[in-house]
């Protein structure tokens, strides 16, 4: 099985732009979605974003979550009151989410590791190095500061 992940931390709004969530946070995101900027009508992206991402290859869900809350947990209280302002700007919630995005027998991903973890020790076969993953108390915590949702998508390429 050949596994493609990436995890991202965002703030969306279909009001306030990327561009002032940065000025707000103090924060350079790595990536931005300007709402509409794709399509007009409907509205594709249908919200403004700024996303902290990452898509480093070899590592697991949870070391990517960990990346994000190394860079992010010093904000996080400030991070969730500007979540907290963007759902009520909106007139709902969900400003705020961390986001995991797998997807498996994509052609860019990363093969299975079938070498050992003790040399002498047989690997089977679907015993993928980057399945499972575990969100621990700190990765709670910074959830429960940002007020983010965590959503997690996975998808068969093809």
């Amino acid at each position: 099985m050949i596994v493609s992940q990436y995890v991202y931390f965002a703030l969306s709004s279909v009001r306030v732009s990327a561009a002032e969530i940065t000025t707000r946070l103090g924060i350079e995101p790595d990536e931005i979605a300007v709402r509409g900027s794709r399509l007009a009508s409907p509205p594709r992206p249908a919200s403004h974003r700024w996303k902290i991402t990452c898509r480093e290859p070899g590592l697991t869900v949870d070391e990517q979550i960990n990346r994000i809350v190394d860079r992010l947990l010093d904000h996080a209280d400030r991070i969730g009151g500007l979540a907290a302002e963007l759902d009520a700007i909106d007139g709902e919630p969900g400003a705020s989410v961390l986001q995991v995005v797998r997807v498996f027998a994509h052609p860019d991903g990363e093969e299975e590791d079938l070498t050992g973890p003790v040399e002498g020790l047989e690997k089977l076969t679907g015993q993928h190095q980057l399945f499972g993953w575990h969100v621990d108390a700190r990765v709670l915590e910074f959830l429960r500061m940002t007020r983010a949702e965590l959503d997690v998508d996975e998808y068969a390429y093809g």
